[in-house]
């Protein structure tokens, strides 16, 4: 054959194949787009299925960063048909685009490889599916794998939550949810002893002493306040330990505050604040130690210890001589989680992320009956649900705060130009925006109209503060 001929054949042979592909891309870019539509909040496709994974770390490549729109997904298509076959996408409130990405997907248990791969390509977040985990690549999640050790602050004197023997082995149920938040992470760990007293302070500490604390830390709405808390992974109440053959003795509060009842307590803890808040009559003996406090209970040198129902059945099982009578009816309901600082969110998702799965997938549950306490969780969906919903309610909070800070900035600024604090068309705008925005979430206009109002109104409210203020 002529090698002209057989180069023209060849040729239109290549140009058939590359219009086909074309066509092809062009159809799978078709149904991306409309796949988009119903999925406002973020998605990751494969587009070879057109099925969502529902597990992995997403990473987004250079090579399609900032394709937005119908125009650019074509390009965006064909570059994950030649890589792994997936596509990330969201739409951007602020400016009105629905952007794409070619997307890389990493094992959940390849953490490292993907903060790696998003750096090398100058990405700013990678995206844990299963758990719909942004995680930044300037934060603590990622300074914690570079590292390759998660540090863990913790008293180990709370048997069976987290306890250190004399060989400096830590054992307990809290040691047990740290090893699995590192595992989740794909790094190591690394215990670091903190106490009662000192918790608060250690866990502000700069530089830090430890990532994040665990074993035995009560949820309250006090360390909220300073500090961030996660999601619970047990439930606790206030309850006592005392001799078995006085057990008759004390079957309520009232049998414990009398003035020849001695009740001992760890310092620094809740269990030293419940008994200072609720005891009047009863002599209250502060012990450095709080492991060594249930043999004393046994020995006769104090009869009453403030506990919790989480600590109580393990010494009622190991220790004959004592008995948790109110163990059934603790004096208050409440749930343990982990401790971090602020400014460590993504860590906290982490963290949160990892106990949902373990309530999800059995594993939580099986801990419990491991340590023989009670599982609290009987609806996890549930539980967890509710969890998030109050995660998010306070980061609504938090924003309403801001919001309002900027909203005084602003009537500062109007006060001193001589403007009105009322801007219709500025408001009027707002809420043509936001009831769109709504839209695309299946919210009603109404609901959204009526939110935006009162926040409106509240601005309007501090601004006159402002305005009348000398």
């Amino acid at each position: 054959m002529h090698k002209k001929f057989k180069f023209g054949v060849s040729f239109i042979l290549i140009a058939q194949f590359l219009f086909l592909c074309s066509c092809g891309t062009s159809s799978l870019a078709g149904k991306v787009w409309a796949f988009s539509q119903s999925h406002p909040d973020g998605f990751t496709l494969d587009v070879r299925s057109m099925t969502e994974p529902s597990e992995g770390i997403a990473v987004s490549y250079a090579a399609t960063q900032n394709s937005h729109s119908h125009n650019h997904l074509g390009k965006v298509v064909s570059h994950a048909l030649q890589q792994d076959g997936y596509v990330g996408g969201w739409y951007n409130r602020e400016d009105g685009l629905y952007y794409f990405d070619s997307t890389k997907l990493f094992p959940e248990n390849a953490l490292k490889d993907a903060i790696q791969f998003g750096k090398e390509n100058g990405q700013h977040i990678v995206f844990m599916l299963s758990s719909s985990t942004g995680i930044p690549l300037d934060g603590k999640v990622a300074e914690i794998v570079e590292r390759g050790t998660i540090l863990i602050g913790t008293t180990g004197d709370y048997r069976p939550l987290s306890f250190c023997e004399e060989d400096g082995t830590y054992w307990g149920f809290g040691i047990e949810v740290a090893k699995e938040i590192a595992k989740r992470m794909g790094v190591g760990v690394e215990f670091r002893k903190t106490s009662w007293p000192t918790l608060t302070t250690d866990v502000l500490a700069e530089p830090q002493k430890f990532d994040l604390a665990i074993g035995g830390i009560t949820i309250t709405d006090t360390r909220r306040e300073t500090m961030l808390m996660s999601e619970g992974y047990l439930a606790n109440g206030k309850t006592i330990l005392c001799r078995a053959s006085e057990s008759d003795r004390y079957q309520s509060l009232v049998d414990i505050d009398r003035p020849k009842v001695r009740v001992m307590v760890n310092p620094g803890g809740l269990n030293e604040k419940f008994a200072n808040g609720n005891l009047t009559h009863a002599t209250i003996i502060v012990h450095p130690r709080n492991e060594e406090i249930p043999s004393l209970i046994a020995e006769g040198e104090a009869d009453v210890m403030i506990t919790e129902i989480t600590e109580a059945p393990y010494y009622v099982k190991t220790d004959a001589r004592l008995a948790a009578p109110l163990l059934n009816a603790p004096f208050n309901h409440g749930e343990i989680g982990v401790l971090m600082q602020k400014g460590q969110e993504d860590l906290l998702q982490m963290v949160n992320a990892t106990i949902r799965q373990m309530k999800s997938d059995g594993s939580l549950r099986k801990l419990h009956e491991k340590y023989g306490l009670v599982y609290a969780f009987a609806t996890d969906t549930l539980s967890t649900l509710r969890s998030q919903i109050d995660e998010i309610d306070s980061q609504l909070v938090d924003l309403l705060g801001k919001r309002m800070r900027i909203s005084r900035e602003i009537g500062q600024y109007k006060k001193e130009h001589g403007m009105n604090i009322i801007q219709s068309d500025r408001f009027n705008e707002i809420l043509e925006k936001r009831c769109a925005q709504g839209a695309l979430l299946d919210i009603d206009s109404t609901c959204v109209k009526s939110i935006f109002e009162a926040i409106h109104q509240e601005s309007v409210n501090q601004q006159k503060e402002i305005q009348s203020a000398k």
